[in-house]
Formats: structure tokens, C-alpha cells, sequence
């Protein structure tokens, strides 16, 4: 995206363009509700609801943040730190074009972007965070870290002018939303019974469904970022097509290997880190090459899920190994197979090393930046109000507690609190691939 931005075409609106944004925008708001439903099936029953409930609220939340205040500081001419003041209230953004689209579509397209960035970092906090504290959390996060990381690579900012590649968000949002997702999960400690338990997810069918939302989304989260019905998007479409087929294949292989059974959670999983992986890559590769990183994204954050069951780190749905290594290694790979003949900047097979030397700086820049600003802000959230959902709420449910309703009601409209000594298994996506050992 970054690219296309800095070589905008002439300021001139172009209805296939338009029709073909507006789509895209609507493909994009749509991977949020998926995340709810891909988030939501990989907890345990009693917290279905406030699971899928943050990524539901970031849909109001952030989105109107981002229209008041995140866009205007992600894309407003201003220094290469931040973006300026000018469109603060939507003030100025009309129908005026911003390439060959209106400037008032490309602030709701960016705005989906923005929503489910934050709604990621959810999974990393699940049955446990106030849903308070979350709301409060993810409005001022989109203000003061997501948007200036736009900033930087695709608005006009420094890391963009540095040459660094991310076509859709392998960086702005996937290691973005990783890094903030790891503070916030060791800011906010394990589950209570986290490491005491089996790791079950409670509606597998669920998460099919919401990976395969996710996937149709997709396309307009990639094919989108050409900003125009052209060539770029018809090579980010089937670049986003192929590359999770070849992660999903080879993550069923790794499961049959280690296990004998290729797990539905972890198909679902597999899918997911293949359209993470692409997705700074998807305009600037050949067709192969996006077969080439899906599959070579399988392993590292198949391994790294296993690797994460091991520690004290509860990160309850693994953004940090499915988005954060995921991204972190479609970025790498990005400098590695990127080439001029595809709409990108030559990588290192086309003999250039400093291109991955480039997309190593902006991984490395993100991940610091998110990291450190979420954990001061989070820290600040905690000094304004409880972020720990209390020892009562978290053994009944935070459905009931936060949000006086079930996922799955029990009896005519009865209400069934259950006892703190009540023992459910815990969820997480390493549960699906330690299940069957």
C-alpha cells in the first residue's frame, strides 16, 4: 500500500475504482465479525459472548475514534513522525478524490484496518480482562499507537520513505497488534487456572467458520490495497488465494507427522498465519513466490504455539505466535522475494540485500514501539480502573458478570451461575495441536 501511495495516479475519481473500494471496504468490515466468531469458538462456553463481544465493540469504538481523531494523524500532511491536525472531525475529508477514489472512502476503508488491528489484540486477554478497561484501552491504543504507526509506512512517514514494504499490514497491523497483545497478556498475568488444566476449545465449528469468513475478507484487505479495480489487485486477489492453501497444507502435514490426525483448529490456525503471511507481500510477488511464503510461514508459528504452551506467558488464543512470527516472517520474506517485475522493489533473489535489511528495520521498530507504548498505556488504564476481572467473575463467567447474558442459555430463560469450584478446560489453539499427542 505504501508504494501505491506514493505513486498516486492523477487526482481523478474512476467509477470502476470507486465500486470496486466500496466492496472492499464492506469485504474488510466483515473480518471483524469473522474474528469474533474465530475468537469466540476457541473459548470455553461460560465466556463466548465477552470474547466475541471485543471484537464487536471495537467495531463502534474504534471506528469512531478513528474517524475523529486516528485518520487524521495517520494521513494528514504533518511531519514523518505523525500526521497533522487538518482532519480532525472528518474536517476536509469529502468527496474530493485521493487518487481515483473519494478521500471519504479511503478514510473508511483505512478505518476497517484500523478496527480489527485493535480487535486482535483481544485474543490475548481473553476470560479475564474488565470489559471496561478493554473499551478504554483499545480507543486511546488506535489514537496513540496504531495511527502513528500508519503513519510511518504507509501515510507519508519515515519508515515508508525508507524504503520499507508492507502491502496490506504484515507490519502495521499484524506485528503491531502482536506486540501489544504480548505487553498486555504479561501485564495482565495467566488465568487462574492457566497451566492446571486441558486446553479445549469449546465450538470447533465456530472457528471454521470464522477462518473461512476471514479468508473471503481477505481479499478485500489485500486486493483493496491497490486502491483501484487494476492489474495490483487482480495480483494481490490470487496471491492472497494460493498462499494460505500452501500454509493450510503444510500445517496438516506437520500436525500428521507429529501426531498421526490433522486437527480442525489447527486447519483453521494454518489458514490464518497463511493470509497473515502474504499479506505485506501480496502486490509485490509473483504468484509462486506467494505459494513459496505461505508455505514457508507454516513452521515457525506452528512451533512457536508449541513453544508458548510451555511458559508462564498466557496468550490465551496465541496472537503474538500466529500474527506476530507469522507477520514478522511474511515481512522478511517480502524482502526476500519481492521484485520490481511484480510492483515491488527487488529482493534479495533479485540481488539486492539491503531490501531485507529494510524490512527488518520495520519489524524491528513496530514490534519495539507497540510493545513499550502498550505497556506504558496499559499501565495508565490500570492506575484509572481494575483491568483483572475479579476471582468470582472469571469461575462464573464473564458472559454473566460483564454482560448479564449466555452464549448457550440453560432452561426457559433461567440463568445458571456456576460454583467457584467449578473446573472447565481452558482454551487455546496449542490444545489442538497437543490434543491427539
Amino acid at each position: 500500500m505504501s508504494a501505491l501511495l506514493v505513486q498516486a495516479a492523477p487526482e481523478v475519481l474512476s467509477a470502476p475504482d470507486t465500486a470496486w473500494m466500496l466492496v472492499a471496504t464492506a469485504l474488510v468490515l466483515l473480518m471483524t465479525p469473522a474474528l469474533a466468531l474465530f475468537y469466540g469458538g476457541l473459548v470455553r462456553a461460560k465466556n463466548a459472548l465477552n470474547t466475541m463481544m471485543m471484537s464487536i465493540a471495537a467495531l463502534g469504538v474504534v471506528g469512531l475514534v478513528w474517524a475523529l481523531v486516528g485518520y487524521s494523524l495517520a494521513f494528514a500532511p504533518g511531519p514523518e513522525w505523525i500526521g497533522g491536525m487538518q482532519h480532525l472531525f472528518l474536517r476536509g475529508v469529502g468527496l474530493d478524490a485521493k487518487g481515483s477514489i473519494p478521500q471519504l472512502l479511503f478514510m473508511a476503508y483505512q478505518g476497517t484496518f484500523a478496527i480489527i488491528t485493535a480487535a486482535l489484540i483481544s485474543g490475548a486477554v481473553a476470560e479475564r480482562m474488565r470489559f471496561s478497561a478493554y473499551i478504554l484501552f483499545i480507543a486511546l491504543w488506535a489514537v496513540l499507537v496504531y495511527a502513528p504507526v500508519a503513519h510511518w509506512v504507509w501515510g507519508g512517514g519515515w519508515l515508508g520513505r525508507a524504503g520499507v514494504l508492507d502491502y496490506a499490514g504484515g507490519t502495521v497491523v499484524h506485528v503491531n497488534a502482536a506486540a501489544a497483545a504480548l505487553a498486555v497478556a504479561m501485564v495482565l498475568r495467566p488465568r487462574r487456572d492457566y497451566g492446571r488444566q486441558a486446553l479445549l476449545p469449546h465450538n470447533v465449528p465456530y472457528v471454521l467458520l470464522g477462518a473461512a469468513l476471514l479468508w473471503f475478507g481477505w481479499f478485500g484487505f489485500n486486493a483493496g490495497s491497490a486502491l483501484g479495480a487494476n492489474s495490483a489487485a487482480v495480483l494481490a486477489f490470487v496471491n492472497t488465494f494460493l498462499a494460505p492453501m500452501a500454509t493450510l497444507v503444510v500445517w496438516m502435514g506437520l500436525d500428521i507427522t507429529r501426531t498421526g490426525k490433522a486437527t480442525a483448529v489447527g486447519a483453521a490456525t494454518g489458514i490464518v498465519v497463511g493470509l497473515v503471511a502474504v499479506t505485506p507481500a501480496a502486490g509485490f510477488v509473483s504468484p509462486a513466490s506467494a505459494i513459496a511464503i505461505g508455505a514457508l510461514a507454516a513452521a515457525p508459528s506452528y512451533f512457536a504455539i508449541l513453544w508458548r504452551a510451555r511458559t508462564s506467558l498466557d496468550d490465551a488464543l496465541d496472537v503474538v505466535a500466529a500474527h506476530g512470527v507469522g507477520g514478522a516472517t511474511g515481512a522478511l520474506l517480502t524482502g526476500v522475494f519481492a521484485t520490481v517485475a511484480w510492483g515491488g522493489t527487488d529482493g534479495l533473489l533479485a540481488g539486492s540485500v539491503g531490501q531485507l535489511g529494510k524490512q527488518l528495520l520495520g519489524l524491528a521498530v513496530v514490534a519495539v514501539y507497540s510493545g513499550a507504548a502498550t505497556f506504558v498505556l496499559i499501565k495508565a488504564v490500570s492506575a484509572a480502573m481494575p483491568l483483572r476481572s475479579a476471582v468470582r467473575a472469571e469461575a462464573t463467567g464473564l458472559d454473566i458478570t460483564e454482560h448479564g447474558e449466555e452464549a448457550y442459555t440453560r432452561g426457559e430463560g433461567t440463568v445458571l451461575v456456576l460454583p467457584l469450584t467449578a473446573a472447565e478446560p481452558a482454551p487455546s489453539l496449542q490444545s489442538a495441536l497437543e490434543g491427539s499427542a
